[in-house]
């Protein structure tokens, strides 16, 4: 076996991905309970903002069916479908002993959720999520306890991964955030070296997260939380 990489977080961080999504219907309070009790260290969700400024978990962020689907924004809290939950019923139903991370959908949605989190003390345990570097640059200024996440794709990034790692540092983005296969135990090297986090998301199943894991990845995203937290806890046995 290969000499596993050391990561910048220890433990990474388990983000069972909408919940406990392959277990309960994704981006509930149920999912979200069942992940905890499961033992996922951290929660994953997409954020998007009401007609009437409340924040609200989703993934599509559209309600009704087809061809009369309408986004989210349209609509006022009251007037969705009560599956859908609030930030700050999240907070409220499964407290703040975990780290959330938000792919924030919606980027008008940034102060109502600064907001939430706030009010529960959870900003220094809050990630946000976006693709876009220059969006992300510009909540640095709104707190400087909360983590930034540059979600990409290793194709997208066309200056290359060492540029783009000394661009967050520069611009204070926390963490690179890439899907499971685009990492390796090199790119993960060299994203610590600039002092950013790496994330990995869309590992699944068991060799896929061992393999993140001995990369020295700083934390993972899985559906799957039962498998997610036995290959955490095979690396601190």
């Amino acid at each position: 076996m290969a000499t596993r990489l050391p990561s910048l977080l220890c433990p990474p961080i388990g983000f069972a991905h909408r919940g406990a999504r392959a277990h309960a219907p994704e981006n509930t309070i149920e999912s979200f309970l069942l992940a905890r009790r499961l033992g996922a260290t951290g929660l994953e969700s997409d954020v998007w903002i009401t007609a009437d400024g409340v924040a609200v978990l989703d993934h599509d962020g559209v309600v009704g069916r087809r061809p009369r689907r309408r986004p989210i924004a349209r609509f006022a809290r009251a007037d969705l479908p009560g599956h859908i939950p609030t930030l700050e019923q999240l907070y409220t139903e499964c407290g703040t002993a975990f780290d959330l991370s938000l792919d924030v959908k919606d980027a008008a949605a940034i102060d109502a959720v600064l907001e939430v989190a706030r009010r529960f003390n959870a900003l220094d345990r809050l990630w946000l999520c976006h693709h876009e570097l220059g969006v992300l640059a510009g909540w640095r200024s709104l707190d400087p306890t909360v983590r930034l996440v540059d979600s990409s794709r290793l194709a997208a990034i066309k200056e290359g991964p060492e540029r783009r790692a000394a661009r967050l540092a520069e611009l204070g983005i926390d963490a690179l955030n890439m899907r499971m296969p685009d990492w390796s135990g090199g790119l993960t090297t060299l994203v610590h070296r600039f002092g950013v986090l790496a994330l990995g998301w869309d590992a699944q199943h068991e060799r896929e997260l061992d393999a993140l894991l001995d990369m020295g990845i700083d934390g993972v995203y899985c559906d799957h939380v039962d498998r997610m937290t036995a290959a955490l806890a095979r690396i601190t046995d």
